[in-house]
């Protein structure tokens, strides 16, 4: 799904280096410039990390506290939460006919147990549907 997401073209995505960065703190959780420095796949200047996590930080995806000199960066959200907003945006820009096509599918090709649970999902929302109309 990943992959997915690095092939977008939208002005709200991540960089390389910044999916890189969030890479780093969702697996380690809290972090500062040094320690996601180190973990990274190739060396980068000091400022340049810090840019980023500051870039991420005013982006939303981040949030920080100061102790001492430096900042510690912890993720507003787990990377699920935000693979999960980043297919609704992506899903809610699609025509609902082909959204429903291709999800079916997708998963019917993929996975029947899959395929059950979308339809069990399917009924849950219409009887909250229905729940909501008659209320």
């Amino acid at each position: 799904m990943l992959r997915f997401f690095r092939s977008r073209a939208r002005s709200q995505d991540l960089g390389p280096l910044e999916l890189t960065v969030m890479e780093v703190l969702w697996r380690n959780g809290e972090a500062n410039v040094h320690d996601v420095g180190r973990q990274l796949d190739r060396p980068l200047a000091y400022t340049t990390v810090m840019t980023t996590l500051d870039r991420l930080y005013k982006k939303g995806l981040l949030d920080r506290r100061k102790s001492d000199r430096a900042f510690f960066y912890v993720p507003r959200l787990s990377r699920n939460e935000w693979e999960r907003k980043e297919a609704r945006e992506v899903l809610a820009e699609l025509p609902r006919p082909a959204l429903i096509s291709c999800l079916v599918d997708v998963v019917d090709g993929q996975d029947e147990a899959l395929l059950d649970e979308l339809e069990k999902r399917i009924r849950m929302r219409r009887r909250e549907l229905q729940r909501r109309k008659h209320a």
